[in-house]
């Protein structure tokens, strides 16, 4: 059985975060904080500070391209508060 992830990632270097989906999260990680990525290589090193698994990849994309929405942004500031919280 595979697993398709959601993801968030915090840059360590700026205020900043980046959502996406991956069929391998480990490799994917590694790949953002070695600066292989384009979007996100100015904002390496992170810190993964969440993601969920699916069984469909459909339903993975489907997920991410929500949390890039102004309500999915919304969202994910409400369930990470907490984590939000703690650095402030």
């Amino acid at each position: 059985m595979s697993f398709y992830y959601v993801y968030v990632l915090q840059s360590l270097k700026i205020d900043w975060i980046y959502v996406g989906s991956s069929g391998d999260l480990k490799v994917r990680f590694k790949s953002h904080n070695k600066g292989e990525n384009l979007s996100t290589k100015g904002y390496a090193p992170f810190k993964l500070i969440f993601y969920e698994a699916y069984l469909s990849k459909k339903d993975a994309l489907r997920r991410e391209e929500y949390f890039k929405t102004t309500k999915g942004k919304t969202t994910l500031r409400i369930m990470l508060r907490e984590h939000f919280h703690d650095k402030s």
